[in-house]
């Protein structure tokens, strides 16, 4: 088990309630880490809609995670 910070943005930070959350979580890559998180709060969007960031630095859903780490979850955006 991994502590990792979940910072939420729009429409995630809505359905969890928080801004942010340090979890225990057995992640090993940014997509676990959003899978867990997307069962744990009830949301059903696809993570090809969505963008990650790991430690502030945009990253792939492949991307491995580390104890103490921050994933920063972004929504679909809009707009033209």
């Amino acid at each position: 088990m991994k502590k990792i910070t979940v910072c939420y943005f729009a429409m995630f930070r809505e359905r969890a309630g928080v801004a942010s959350e340090t979890l225990e979580l057995d992640a090993d890559t940014a997509m676990d880490v959003f899978v867990q998180t997307r069962s744990r709060h009830g949301s059903d969007e696809p993570a090809g809609h969505c963008k990650v960031a790991v430690n502030d630095v945009m990253a792939d859903w492949d991307s491995g995670v580390d104890d103490g780490d921050t994933v920063l979850l972004f929504p679909p955006v809009a707009g033209g």
